[in-house]
């Protein structure tokens, strides 16, 4: 798998607590928003409240999860991804996404990635790509890791398990952690 670029977007894949939970939000997105969000895609929360897409390098809340609504014909929706320029009736929206700052995420980087990796930091890249058939995101995560004294996206803590995975591949996928949250203090590089 990790010889092939066949991105996933961010997963959680565990918590020290054993318990990963996504936060849920009334009317978290702005009805008409322009943007598809997909599942694993990172977000952030704008000054209104709602949460928009993030951009590579943007401090952010988490990694989106799904969300719910009423349609204009009163038919209840639930979905992975939102829709750009879906409207809803007013309270009936509910967005999720992960945002606990000890979630580890699963993620293929956009190329190769060493040992040396461990601890580093990289920014999240090819963060609007996905699908809007499974409507899951195909975010990566960069291989131009942080110098000394800089601050990425996320923080690198090891390689994902499996048996068609080792550092050095083409597409290594690796276990991450939010480092650039809009919650709490950043971890400058060292």
């Amino acid at each position: 798998m990790s010889s092939t670029n066949k991105p996933f977007g961010a997963r959680p894949v565990y918590h020290p607590s054993g318990i990963i939970r996504p936060r849920v939000v009334k009317d978290g997105i702005l009805s008409g928003y322009t943007s598809d969000i997909k599942k694993g895609q990172s977000v952030k929360m704008d000054t209104s409240g709602q949460i928009v897409v993030a951009a590579a390098g943007d401090p952010f809340l988490g990694f989106f999860h799904g969300v719910e609504w009423v349609d204009s014909t009163g038919r209840m929706r639930v979905s992975n991804y939102w829709p750009a320029n879906t409207t809803y009736l007013a309270g009936s929206c509910r967005v999720s996404y992960y945002d606990d700052p000890l979630i580890v995420y699963e993620i293929q980087a956009d190329g190769s990635l060493a040992q040396t990796s461990i601890d580093d930091q990289a920014d999240l890249s090819n963060v609007t790509d996905g699908s809007s058939v499974t409507g899951l995101s195909q975010a990566t995560l960069s291989t131009t890791l942080a110098a000394a004294g800089n601050v990425k996206q996320m923080r690198i803590i090891g390689l994902a398990p499996s048996i068609a995975n080792d550092w050095g591949d083409a597409y290594t996928v690796v276990h991450a952690m939010i480092n650039e949250s809009q919650h709490q203090a950043t971890v400058v590089a060292v």
